[in-house]
C-alpha cells in the first residue's frame, strides 16, 4: 500500500518555525551584498548531499535541493517538502531567515531528514565555505550541509529516477522495492526502462512540451502485487500524449486523464 504525500488543493506555504517546532532564524529580510557569501553560493543549482548534526551524518534523498538567487530569494527542497525563504548576506556568512514551507507528508526517513535539515538550514547565520563545486554551510555550532553544484539535467540521455505517481493535487510515494525509471534516446526515437517489475520499450516523440508514447513492449515477469499496481499505473502513460515539465533535475509527465508521475536525475 501507498503512503500517501497529502499535498494542499492550493500550495500554502507555512512558516518553518511552525512546520518543525524548534527553528530559528535571524534573518532580516532582503539582501545585502557581503565578503564572498553571495558569490559563493548565487546562480547555480545545489544538490544536498548530506547534513551532519552533532558530529553524525545523514544522506539526502534524491531531489533535496536548493537554489539561491541573486536577488535574495531562495527555493529549495528539503527531500519532501518545498521551502523558500529570503536570503541575508553579510561578512561571509548567510541568513535564511524564516522559510516557508509546503505541508506534505511523506515516507517516515524523508521525513526525519528534512526535519533535521530545516532546522540547521535555519539555525542562524551559515558560514558558507566554496571549493569547486562542493559548499559547505557551517551553523555557529558546528553543523554541517553539504552540497555539491548541480548542472540541469537534459531531457534525453538522463535516468529519470522515478519518485512518486499521482492525480492531481495528491501523490503517493513508491512500494518498498520499487526502482522505476525511464531513458529517453533522441537519435532512436525511444523511450527504455523499468516499470517497476517489468523492463519496457517504446516509441518515443517529444514535440512543443508533449511527449508522445507509442505502443509499449514488456517483459513477461510476475512481481509482488503492490509493484504490480505501480507498473500499471506506469503503462497508463503509453499509447497516448503526455504533458511534460522539466525543472533543472526534475521531470514532471502527466497523463490526459491528470495522473502524473514525478522523476529526478540519477546522480
Amino acid at each position: 500500500m501507498y503512503r500517501e504525500r497529502l499535498a494542499l488543493t492550493v500550495l500554502t506555504l507555512i512558516p518553518l518555525a511552525v512546520a518543525c517546532g524548534n527553528e530559528t532564524g535571524g534573518g532580516t529580510g532582503g539582501s545585502s551584498v557581503g565578503s564572498g557569501a553571495q558569490a559563493d553560493v548565487t546562480g547555480a543549482h545545489w544538490t544536498i548531499d548530506s547534513v551532519t548534526v552533532d558530529g553524525t551524518s545523514h544522506s539526502a534523498p534524491d531531489g533535496a535541493n536548493v537554489e539561491f538567487g541573486e536577488d535574495g530569494k531562495v527555493q529549495g527542497n528539503y527531500g519532501c517538502n518545498h521551502f523558500s525563504a529570503t536570503a541575508t548576506f553579510k561578512d561571509g556568512r548567510i541568513d535564511l531567515g524564516d522559510p516557508s514551507m509546503t505541508e506534505m507528508a511523506c515516507e517516515d526517513v524523508p521525513m526525519e531528514f528534512e526535519q533535521t535539515l530545516a532546522r540547521t538550514l535555519a539555525d542562524g547565520a551559515l558560514t558558507t565555505a566554496a571549493k569547486g563545486d562542493e559548499l559547505t554551510l557551517t551553523t555557529g555550532a558546528g553543523d554541517r550541509v553539504h552540497l555539491t553544484k548541480e548542472q540541469a539535467a537534459p531531457l534525453y540521455g538522463t535516468r529519470w529516477n522515478v519518485t512518486a505517481l499521482g492525480a492531481g493535487e495528491v501523490s503517493h510515494s513508491l512500494p518498498e522495492g520499487a526502482a522505476p525509471y525511464l531513458v529517453l534516446d533522441k537519435a532512436k526515437g525511444t523511450v527504455t526502462g523499468h516499470l517497476g517489475c517489468n523492463d519496457v520499450s517504446a516509441k518515443a516523440t517529444v514535440q512543443g512540451g508533449h511527449i508522445t508514447l507509442g505502443t509499449p513492449k514488456t517483459t513477461r515477469m510476475m512481481c509482488d502485487s503492490s509493484l504490480m499496481e505501480t507498473e500499471k499505473t506506469l503503462l497508463g502513460l503509453f499509447d497516448g500524449k503526455v504533458d511534460y515539465g522539466l525543472d533543472h533535475r526534475s521531470l514532471t509527465l502527466t497523463s490526459a486523464n491528470g495522473e502524473n508521475v514525478t522523476a529526478v536525475a540519477g546522480k
